[in-house]
């Protein structure tokens, strides 16, 4: 039996609705409407122009790496070693950096293109996640 992985909690006040989105293949963000701004980690207020009338908004999905860490020691029985960590600047929310996963080791390069995909943990949570993008 192998470990059950780590869920996000699914009724934060603050980014249960990112999770929502992510069950219908949708991946938002949060944003102001007095400023534009965008915002992650979700929170309650801009911390731009301290305004607390802030909406979800749709993103393509799209976006670039910034930079990516192989992890080699075991932290948690449900990952297995290596795997990657990503973080990418989206395409169309430039102020967003969002974490994603890979396993193994990939061939990456900083700047490179990348995709959302949709992880479906056993039917339990769904999560936006990053590859390459395909061609």
């Amino acid at each position: 039996m192998s470990a059950q992985r780590i869920l996000p909690v699914e009724d934060d006040h603050d980014s249960g609705a990112f999770f929502a989105a992510a069950r219908q293949h949708r991946l938002v963000v949060r944003s102001c409407s007095g400023c534009g701004a965008d915002h992650h980690l979700p929170r309650a207020y801009c911390y731009h122009c301290g305004s607390f009338d802030l909406v979800w908004r749709d993103v393509a999905g799209r976006g670039s790496l910034y930079a990516w860490t192989v992890v080699v020691h075991p932290t948690h029985p449900a990952y297995e070693v290596p795997y990657t960590v990503v973080l990418v600047d989206l395409d169309d929310a430039p102020d967003v950096r969002l974490a994603g996963y890979l396993s193994g080791r990939p061939a990456l390069a900083v700047g490179m293109p990348m995709e959302v995909w949709w992880d479906d943990v056993d039917g339990a949570a769904v999560l936006p996640n990053w590859r390459p993008q395909q061609r």
